[in-house]
């Protein structure tokens, strides 16, 4: 099973993995987990510190926890996270959670890896509203409120309350499951069986239903053109003729001699007469 697990940052993604990678390892099998660390745009580095919120886990001997640098790559996801996942599968690893950087609003490329995406909202922090909006609510398989516990059960009650209007605006899934939204606590150890209830209740409809391995095969097909794709721009940038050429070009636009377009167009049109 591939789980993406997501949410704002500071929504508790780290500590709620630490519960339910424990909780999926009671039944057995082995938990890899692979966590994206977002990288500065200044100093393009990471603190990969996911393991010191996972202290449970990280010493259990059927978990494998893996912290990569986002290092620059949209969606959420670093660049190898989905070679990652067929290696940890081939390792034995039959559970594999990706949690993703917080991305927002953001298109996510971590739906396009994984069999269930899991949505880590807050209550009472004014984010309530976000679920009218499109974007990464639509992908949601699940929705789960976190920190329902003390002080803060009726905002979080209220809060699934407002999720669960908010997903009847959007048109239905590809695979015909309807998303639920659950509450739970993942400090307290509070209502996680209910959420993995509802990710088996997930798994048994789209596997009746055919989904399953034609999500895969979609999937599949994605990273095939996926990888297509990076190795042409590779390829386009290191070519030593291109990278002269751009640098004269990007001095002819920031001088206004040229336009942007007309600059791309040269330079494109260069490196497809070559031979």
């Amino acid at each position: 099973r591939r789980i993406g697990i997501t949410g704002v940052p500071g929504a508790g993604k780290s500590t709620s993995i630490d519960v339910f990678g424990l909780h999926v390892l009671r039944d057995g099998g082995k938990l890899a987990v692979l966590a994206i660390d977002p990288s500065s745009e200044r100093t393009k580095g990471s603190i990969l510190g996911d393991k010191t919120r996972m202290e449970k886990l990280s010493q259990h001997p059927d978990a494998f926890i893996r912290p990569s640098p986002s290092a620059g790559s949209l969606g959420g996801v670093a660049r190898k996270t989905r070679e990652t996942i067929v290696l940890c599968e081939a390792a034995g690893y039959n559970n594999i959670f990706v949690e993703t950087v917080g991305v927002g609003q953001s298109e996510t490329a971590v739906h396009s890896m994984v069999d269930f995406f899991l949505l880590i909202q807050l209550a009472g922090t004014g984010d309530e509203l976000q679920g009218i909006k499109r974007g990464i609510m639509e992908m949601a398989d699940g929705i789960v409120i976190n920190k329902a516990d003390g002080d803060n059960v009726d905002r979080a009650r209220l809060a699934q309350a407002q999720f669960r209007s908010a997903l009847h605006l959007f048109p239905p899934t590809m695979s015909g499951w309807i998303p639920e939204v659950l509450c739970y606590s993942g400090y307290y150890d509070l209502g996680i069986a209910e959420v993995w209830e509802m990710i088996d209740r997930y798994f048994k409809f789209v596997k009746d239903n055919g989904y399953f391995e034609r999500k895969r095969q979609e999937q599949a097909r994605y990273w095939m053109y996926e990888t297509i794709n990076e190795q042409l721009r590779n390829h386009f940038y290191s070519n030593p003729e291109v990278e002269r050429l751009l640098i004269e070009k990007e001095n002819r636009v920031l001088s206004n001699v040229q336009s942007s377009f007309t600059a791309a167009r040269d330079v494109l049109d260069y490196y497809f007469t070559q031979k």
